[in-house]
């Protein structure tokens, strides 16, 4: 089976790499092609990606244990060259790389408002540059390999499924770690396996609400929202506050801290010394550099990598925490970093090539789901995968706060779509206007001014 990850010189790809070398069944990744724009960023994953096939091979012939073939890896910047043959396309772009992101994140807090890559003014300008792309490759996999399934992870990665579902429909499938992190956090803390819980949860990408955890048809979710030990013991509880979570009777995403604390969040990102993306940015420039050194000595790459990702995690949502007095993030917890997605791109992966039947909270299109949206809009919920693909189940209806949240959220995304198909300067003022995230039309405008000239390519909105 053949795996093409776009954005293949991507700090993460090592993540997926990692989740292929530890599958075993029949069917697995035999050959993985990374595609990128820059070779530099190709040759330096490579080589991490290289000593972590030699590390798993080193610890299977250490435990007496028959290593299992590594998925071969080649890599380049064709991307018609990446495509052909491909059975999985994982997507994982940053159209602007970290400079584009800690644009963003400026030209927003200069307005007095959020700036961060998936949420609010940011995540509109990250879409406005993304989308246009996103359809483009979305053509080339039609067109080059239309038997292909594409694994969404590219961000905004609800609006970018959205866009990309226009030409391939079912066969982009959207996945992000932050739902499953959450679900495992409240499992472990209600003292159940993951794997045996049903976790009820509704919502947008970055924008979604657990609401119950059953573990033998029985919600155990009321249990854990009268227990205020318990919930201060893990990451959103800390996050949002005891009180806050039993007025919700859920359990948020992290995400929607920016929402419910959104004045604390902003001036905590003001008061920093290095926006999230000016930080990785600079974290990552020495990472490349490091990784792409010559004469390298083996494991040197890898090692460096781990440095960079034990760093990255550390410090992951930081500015909310010191918002929320949430403390340090908990280095025990294996849930609490940006890990995960890749076990959820391979769990995704197995459930379609081997029709492996499993439940996944994924980013699809809602058909009937929620009835406050149509059926094209993509939503996060668990869904039912199989050969066939991902099948959301039916879930009951969201509360009032939760709608009006969701629809503008929606329609922000809708004039995104638009902006980006037409050009539109005046749906992309319509976009940032719309967000509950930005308080003025004037505001709008200013942003776009600010975007347009820090990003040239948004020159073509008229």
């Amino acid at each position: 089976m053949r795996l093409t990850i776009l954005g293949g010189g991507g700090f993460r790809v090592p993540l997926v790499y990692r989740a292929l070398l530890g599958d075993r069944a029949e069917g697995r990744v035999s050959h993985v092609t990374l595609y990128d724009e820059d070779p530099a960023r190709l040759t330096a994953v490579s080589r991490v990606l290289a000593d972590q096939a030699a590390e798993a091979k080193a610890q299977a012939e250490a435990a007496a244990v028959s290593p299992s073939p590594a998925p071969s890896v080649s890599t380049t910047t064709d991307l018609d060259e990446a495509l052909r043959g491909a059975d999985f396309v994982f997507s994982a772009l940053r159209v602007g790389g970290l400079d584009g992101r800690a644009a963003d994140e400026r030209v927003a807090l200069a307005e007095g408002v959020l700036g961060q890559e998936t949420v609010g003014a940011g995540g509109i300008a990250y879409g406005l540059r993304t989308v246009p792309v996103a359809r483009e490759i979305a053509r080339a996999v039609a067109r080059l390999a239309p038997e292909a399934w594409v694994i969404n992870f590219t961000n905004p990665a609800g609006l970018v499924t959205e866009a990309m579902a226009e030409v391939l429909g079912d066969r982009v499938i959207g996945i992000c770690d932050s739902p499953v992190g959450l679900g495992r956090r409240v499992a472990r803390v209600l003292g159940a396996r993951p794997q045996d819980a049903w976790i009820d949860y509704v919502g947008l990408n970055h924008l979604g609400w657990l609401r119950g955890l059953r573990v033998g048809g029985r919600d155990e979710l009321p249990r854990l929202l009268a227990d205020t030990a318990a919930l201060r013991s893990f990451e959103e509880g800390r996050l949002f506050g005891a009180d806050w979570l039993r007025s919700l009777g859920a359990i948020p995403n992290e995400y929607l801290h920016y929402y419910y604390f959104n004045r604390d969040t902003v001036r905590a990102y003001q008061e920093a010394k290095q926006t999230r993306g000016a930080f990785l940015r600079d974290q990552q420039r020495g990472f490349y550099a490091e990784a792409g050194r010559d004469a390298l000595p083996p494991g040197a790459a890898l090692a460096a990598w781990d440095r960079t990702r034990a760093e990255r995690e550390a410090t992951y949502m930081a500015e909310n925490r010191e918002a929320a007095g949430a403390g340090a993030r908990d280095d025990s917890d294996p849930e609490s970093g940006s890990g995960g997605y890749e076990e959820v791109a391979l769990a995704l992966m197995r459930a379609i090539a081997r029709d492996e039947r499993t439940t996944l909270i994924l980013n699809v299109r809602n058909r009937s789901t929620l009835s406050v949206l149509d059926g094209e809009a993509v939503i996060e919920v668990p869904c039912l995968v199989d050969a066939n693909g991902a099948h959301p189940v039916a879930v009951d209806p969201l509360p009032l706060h939760a709608v009006g949240l969701v629809t503008s959220v929606k329609a922000a995304e809708r004039a995104v779509l638009a902006a980006a198909a037409a050009g539109s300067r005046a749906e992309a003022v319509k976009a940032f206007a719309l967000h509950p995230l930005v308080d003025s039309v004037g505001v709008a405008r200013r942003l776009l001014d600010g975007y347009t000239a820090a990003h040239p390519g948004l020159g073509h909105l008229r």
